[in-house]
């Protein structure tokens, strides 16, 4: 079947206007079925246990203190600490309990016999068997009473201090502000637990499992998991069809001349571009040892190899579980990203061989600001962290609170600022390219995918600490899952295609229509598919079925880009020495195998309404993360670092043994800490989970079975692999930096650039 170019760039179109259009409707939807926040929640006796005023400033709690990155809110966030959500219901219906058996026998409840503990939960769960909306929550007594005990406990553990929940001292200032904590954990408790209007299940669709509450799945959430089962065969082997029906030609290194390094000239901008890497792999380092440190807290929450103690410091206090997640988030992307801007100002030059005026000072100076920005967002988080800031001052110049954007609001508008620059910079490089291909072209399409990025960053703006948490929420997905399973997946799509096209082993117009399809798979399943993270955090019904279907066919793509990525394999098994570029070509390989393990087939696997009810913030949740995150992004970004440094070293002063020996520590590095340790882990949670309730597998308890703290031992060859290979990668990209060879003003008769411009490839 032959497809050309022009159409499928047409097709690309309409799906993305259909995905603005669902998106745009569901954002509105949304907004008007979101959970309230009653104005009172009220005893039995008149007092007011809650306002609106004190669930709202205990959201503003729960973010300034970045209480995300140590627990989760109704199931996202971190994992190290209870989900507060199933927290706060967990000890909602045990203080009931409590309160039933003292009223009812005089005992407490662990006392009684079973035939009165089966009287005491018949009246909790009737209790918690009500609706809400209105102006005012009415609390029964034992609600009530339930309600204050549960802001006693949340003084004692988050204010006081709990070392063996590796809570330090003061985590959130003030015994007050801890009680305002409290009152925002216990209105998302009341909102799982409490019917939205008009239906049979609660806003939450009765997440999290809890059958004393009588939260369990919904018939909803059973049937669409059926019918994405069916949809997984049914549009698994329709994508199939699709790519083997058009015509697209596969890399190959027969019959072509792939232009040899020593005859490839560097240009002054791309020699710029290169300083992006070290930064890079500064971070990076910084990444993986604060990663190390995470995986340790989860064996000592309180100390580190007795190291601390030994010197006098508090570990916990000096660098809580929760700042170091937050710099290990942050460090993650920003690495990721650093090495992407640095590849998309360094092809320009090699596909056109144009220099911009001027462009050396401007690259220059992007990174100049790019390393302000976020030498400010990190302080400002750790001031963040010690309460420096008073007022708005918290999220505009501090720490924002929320997983994945927790740099400040100034902060991130910088980082908005820095992609502008990027894609300007990208633009006056891919000038003469741009000027003679059509609007789908690969050069359009790096733009393109480029400016996606920068785009959907701007819906971390449409939020404040005012909004409630469920459309806090919403935006945020925005931001997170549409990077990820879409503006990052076309940018992958596209720095392949490009990247295959300045080895000489694809046709530019080969390689536009190979990345058209993929993009138009990618972006038809993965921007709709942002709303399976809304079936449990108080969204509207509409959601799951939405959910269901879309996030079902994001697996669809990423079996196309396995294919793409073993038909690439079969090109560099088939060549020979002569070939140069086997090291970066094995990063993209490596890059999709990952992709389709870890964001599709783990991806797909916890997704599932049925399996994601129970499974929602569990270890199965960091292993997708970690697989999908390093394993596709990661390293396609560390194999584009490679293909830089092989173009910019001097060929007779090029090695590549140190960074085969990285590239084979990262990946059995990440294969042995997924394998062996977060899937196990993971395994055991989801059956912890299922058997004694949700708050059950997430808490304390939980993590310190024996099995499971072997399980976390298990991680540390993996970890301590991932180390060494970014260790060894940081060292020889220093050592690189002293052998870039000598630069020209000219490149446009290089053998990229000759082919990529000539006549016969438009």
């Amino acid at each position: 079947m032959d497809v050309t170019r022009s159409t499928l760039a047409k097709i690309l179109a309409v799906v993305f206007v259909l995905n603005l259009v669902v998106m745009g409707a569901g954002a509105a939807y949304s907004y008007q079925h979101q959970p309230p926040i009653p104005d009172e929640i009220v005893g039995p006796d008149g007092d007011v246990l809650a306002t609106h005023e004190s669930i709202q400033d205990g959201k503003a709690v729960f973010q300034s203190n970045a209480l995300m990155n140590h627990g989760s809110i109704l199931g996202n966030g971190a994992y190290f600490g209870a989900d507060y959500t199933a927290d706060a219901l967990e000890l909602k219906t045990e203080f009931m309990r409590e309160y039933y058996a003292d009223e009812r026998y005089g005992e407490p409840y662990a006392d009684l016999s079973a035939e009165a503990q089966a009287g005491v939960d018949s009246r909790v769960t009737a209790d918690l068997d009500r609706s809400m909306s209105g102006d005012s929550a009415d609390y029964t007594a034992a609600e009530a009473y339930a309600h204050e005990q549960v802001r006693e406990v949340y003084v004692e553990r988050y204010h006081e201090g709990d070392a063996e929940r590796g809570i330090p001292e003061g985590m959130i200032g003030s015994a007050e502000d801890a009680r305002k904590f409290a009152d925002f954990a216990m209105w998302t408790a009341l909102v799982s637990h409490a019917e939205r209007p008009g239906t049979d299940h609660s806003y939450t669709n009765d997440w999290p499992y809890n059958p004393l509450a009588g939260n369990e799945p919904t018939g909803a959430t059973m049937v669409w998991s059926a019918i994405s089962m069916v949809l997984l065969v049914g549009g698994a082997g329709l994508g199939v069809w699709l790519y083997n029906s058009i015509e697209l030609p596969e890399p190959s290194t027969e019959g072509i001349k792939v232009p040899d390094p020593a005859d490839v000239d560097l240009l002054p901008s791309q020699r710029a571009a290169t300083r992006f890497i070290p930064v890079a792999a500064l971070l990076f380092v910084g990444q993986v040892l604060l990663g190390a440190l995470l995986a340790h807290y989860y064996v000592e929450r309180d100390a580190f190899f007795g190291i601390g103690e030994a010197l006098g410091v508090d570990v916990i206090q000096w660098l809580p579980f929760a700042l170091a997640k937050t710099y290990h988030l942050d460090l993650g992307i920003l690495w990721i990203a650093t090495m992407w801007i640095g590849a998309g100002l360094f092809l320009p030059g090699l596909l056109t061989g144009h220099e911009p005026d001027r462009q050396v000072p401007a690259i220059n100076g992007l990174l100049g600001t790019l390393l302000l920005v976020v030498v400010g967002g990190f302080v400002g988080i750790y001031l963040g962290s010690k309460g420096f800031f008073d007022g708005p001052l918290w999220w505009l110049l501090g720490n924002e609170g929320l997983e994945y954007v927790e740099v400040g609001r100034v902060w991130q508008v910088g980082l908005l600022l820095g992609f502008a620059i990027w894609a300007f910079l990208a633009y006056r490089g891919l000038k003469p390219l741009l000027d003679r291909e059509q609007r789908f072209g690969l050069a359009h399409m790096i733009l393109y995918a480029g400016g996606s990025i920068g785009l959907l960053f701007v819906a971390g703006m449409l939020y404040t600490p005012d909004s409630n948490i469920v459309m806090t929420e919403f935006w945020r997905w925005w931001v997170v899952h549409m990077w990820v399973e879409g503006a990052f997946e076309f940018f992958i799509v596209a720095i392949v295609g490009i990247t295959l096209v300045s080895m000489g082993l694809l046709r530019k117009r080969s390689a536009e229509k190979a990345v058209a399809l993929q993009v138009l798979f990618v972006m038809g399943s993965g921007v709709i598919g942002v709303s399976h993270h809304y079936w449990w955090i108080g969204q509207p019904d509409v959601w799951i079925p939405f959910g269901s279907v879309f996030s079902t066919l994001e697996l669809v793509p990423l079996i196309l880009i396995l294919f793409e990525a073993l038909g690439q394999y079969r090109a560099l098994a088939a060549s020979d020495d002569t070939f140069h570029y086997k090291l970066p070509f094995a990063f993209i390989i490596a890059s999709g195998v990952w992709n389709f393990f870890g964001a599709g087939v783990l991806g797909f696997f916890i997704n599932l309404p049925l399996i994601n009810y129970y499974e929602h913030g569990t270890y199965l949740t960091v292993a997708h993360a970690h697989a999908a995150m390093f394993g596709a992004f990661g390293l396609l970004a560390l194999g584009m670092a490679t293909y830089m440094l092989r173009l910019s070293v001097d060929p007779a002063e090029w090695v590549g043994k140190r960074l085969w020996w990285a590239f084979w520590l990262w990946n059995a590095g990440l294969a042995v800490m997924v394998g062996l340790s977060l899937l196990p882990v993971g395994f055991l949670q989801l059956e912890a989970a299922f058997t004694e309730g949700y708050a059950a597998a997430r808490s304390l308890a939980f993590y310190n079975r024996d099995l499971v703290q072997l399980l976390f031992w298990a991680r540390f060859p993996g970890d301590t692999m991932l180390i060494l290979g970014t260790v060894v990668f940081a060292y020889d990209v220093v050592k690189k930096r002293f052998v870039l060879r000598d630069v020209t003003e000219d490149a446009s008769t290089g053998p990229v650039a000759s082919r990529v411009l000539g006549d016969d490839d438009d």
